[in-house]
């Protein structure tokens, strides 16, 4: 194809604008693509009360007693339903994880563990671990049947719902 004069500079502009549009749309996927990273990363882990603990109902061979800090309670922009669980044994040692689960995806992540000492340690990195897997506790599982799940959903569209099902639990098949 020869392109001379006139025909020639306007399917050089023609090349520019594509060239543009597709640059664009690269940059924007780009900028997608961190956004949602971004909206993964959780927030810092919140400080919780023991005192005002909800309560999970565990299987009666799990010697720790769950409870989840309602305060903790949140649900992000990608939804992830973030919380503060609090495990107590009989002996009075007093644990605690800061953790998400996808219902959608039937996962959980601890993001972050409370030690002894009073300070949280943030898990380097952190990875999706299936629901019903053989996980050391079931206590996530058992928190999304118990109100933060509805089957591959999140269960409700605010925290305080979430809190009002957990308090009232009607355990649901995941």
């Amino acid at each position: 194809m020869n392109l001379t004069g006139h025909g020639k500079y306007m399917n050089l502009a023609k090349l520019a604008g594509i060239s543009l549009v597709l640059a664009t749309a690269g940059a924007a996927a780009q900028t997608g693509a961190a956004a949602d990273l971004k909206a993964s990363q959780p927030p810092v882990p919140p400080a919780f009360d023991t005192k005002h603990l909800i309560a999970i109902e565990m299987p009666s061979y799990v010697a720790l007693r769950f409870g989840i800090d309602p305060a903790t309670l949140s649900i992000t922009p990608d939804g992830v339903v973030s919380y503060v669980v609090v495990a107590n044994s009989a002996s009075g040692s007093v644990n605690a994880m800061y953790e998400g689960i996808r219902c959608d995806a039937g996962e959980v992540k601890t993001f972050a563990r409370y030690t002894a000492s009073g300070q949280w340690i943030i898990i380097d990195d952190p990875q999706w671990q299936d629901l019903n897997g053989n996980l050391p506790s079931r206590h996530a599982l058992a928190l999304a049947r118990q109100g933060l799940c509805e089957g591959r959903a999140v269960a409700a569209n605010s925290a305080s719902a979430l809190i009002k099902a957990l308090k009232n639990p009607n355990p649901k098949l995941f």
